[in-house]
Order: structure tokens, then sequence, then C-alpha cells
């Protein structure tokens, strides 16, 4: 046998192999690189009549709504949070990004340049 059919031979080999290789699934499991980050919600259970544990959960912005103009403190989202009956709270200030989903449960409190609360929302 010549020596050049055994390494054509013998790189055809090493080829199927590195290719078989290839798709073999890892087993490893996935899990976020950051453990201490909270778990997301879970999702809303819906009853046969179609209304959903979340529209039962809805903040009432009526009973906050004299917080508007007020300067903002850390202090009072709490007393925010619990007047309203949200289930969250965001403090969102001029610039910062936001998700977009709409949680029903969530009061977001809107600042201005001054840290003064612009606006309250639920959503």
């Amino acid at each position: 046998m010549k020596p050049c059919i055994t390494l054509v031979k013998f790189a055809a080999v090493s080829a199927c192999a590195l290719l078989l290789t290839a798709c073999v699934s890892s087993q490893m499991p996935i899990s976020p690189a950051n453990d201490d980050v909270d778990a997301a919600p879970p999702p809303p259970t819906v009853t046969p009549n179609g209304s959903s544990n979340e529209q039962a959960a809805k903040c009432d912005l009526d009973a906050i709504q004299s917080a508007i103009g007020e300067p903002f403190e850390e202090a009072n989202v709490s007393q925010l949070q619990s007047d309203s009956g949200a289930r969250q709270v965001r403090v969102l200030r001029p610039g910062d990004m936001a998700t977009m989903d709409h949680r029903p449960d969530r009061l977001n409190i809107h600042l201005d340049d001054q840290d003064v609360i612009e606006a309250l929302r639920c959503g």
C-alpha cells in the first residue's frame, strides 16, 4: 500500500470523527450566570370565564394622586405601593430604559430631572 493512500484514508476517518463529535449535544444544565437574580414571576392563571389572577391585582392610582408634584424619597416607595395595592414598583427617571411589558399589578413612578414625582401609572 502506498503511503499517500494511507494518509488520505487517515484524513477521511479523522474528518468523519470530527463531524460526528460536533453533533453530540452537551448535557450541562443551563443556569443564569448570576444566581442571585430574582426569578421571573409565575405566569397568570386563567379561569374558564377568561379572567386572570392578575386582573384582580391591579394597582389603584386614586389613593396616591396627591404624591404627584412631591419630591421623591425612597422611604415613601413602600407607602405608595401599599396605598395603590401594587405588587411591584418601578421608579423611572428621565433617560431610563424600561421594558414594554404591561403589568397591571405594577406601579410606575415617573420622576423629572429634580427627582420630583411627575406621573404615576399602572402597568
